[in-house]
């Protein structure tokens, strides 16, 4: 872990989300937008939002410790290589989704090689709560030097932002990637090869 990229929000906020405190909030805000939570579309919406809430942000309530708790027994210490691990999440800044994939490449420590839908949970613990792009990148990799012990880490991210597509400068058809590194991988030759991995497409 870096001073620069700290594992921010590790542990649960609360136990569960506050359906009756969502349902209220979504009543208020949709009348204060000029609507009315009263009308037969909307009659069932706060109800709607506060069950989603329990998938969008069910990330609040795990932590990287549980996912990592068991290791396979492998002798190696070759990287582990993760691409195109689709995800959700929502902006923080505006509470609008963003989205894309996270491409993850690792290397173990002998004898403690994870199981890849270990990969594929860390994201989601991280992207399911509100979330900015730059922090989820950080976290992920963190997560994976303190709790999965890994010599070398890297991790890209390319998402596309619902709060620059639908507001703002309404750029459609762009795209942000933020990526880093951890450990062995700083290495620029090996840092090289695993973008080079991570970057080239399937045939």
């Amino acid at each position: 872990m870096t001073e620069s990229s700290p594992l921010e929000n590790t542990t649960a906020v609360s136990h569960s989300i506050d359906h009756d405190g969502v349902k209220a909030a979504v009543r208020l805000f949709l009348k204060s937008i000029g609507d009315n939570p009263d009308r037969e579309g909307l009659q069932d919406t706060p109800d709607r939002i506060a069950r989603a809430c329990d998938e969008i942000f069910g990330g609040l309530f795990h932590t990287p410790e549980d996912i990592f708790a068991k290791h396979f027994e492998v002798k190696t210490s070759s990287m582990v290589l993760v691409r195109d691990i689709h995800f959700f999440s929502m902006c923080e800044h505006h509470l609008l989704p963003f989205f894309g994939v996270v491409h993850i490449g690792y290397i173990p420590q002998e004898s403690h090689v994870v199981g890849l839908s270990k990969l594929a949970r860390l994201v989601e613990v991280y992207a399911r709560r509100p979330q900015v792009q730059e922090r989820l990148t950080e976290q992920i990799a963190d997560a994976l030097v303190t709790y999965a012990h890994a010599q070398g880490v890297i991790v890209v991210l390319e998402a596309h932002h619902m709060c620059m597509m639908m507001r703002g400068v309404e750029k459609r058809e762009s795209t942000t990637l933020t990526s880093t590194v951890r450990g062995t991988l700083t290495n620029p030759s090996v840092r090289s090869e695993a973008l080079q991995l991570i970057m080239q497409k399937s045939n």
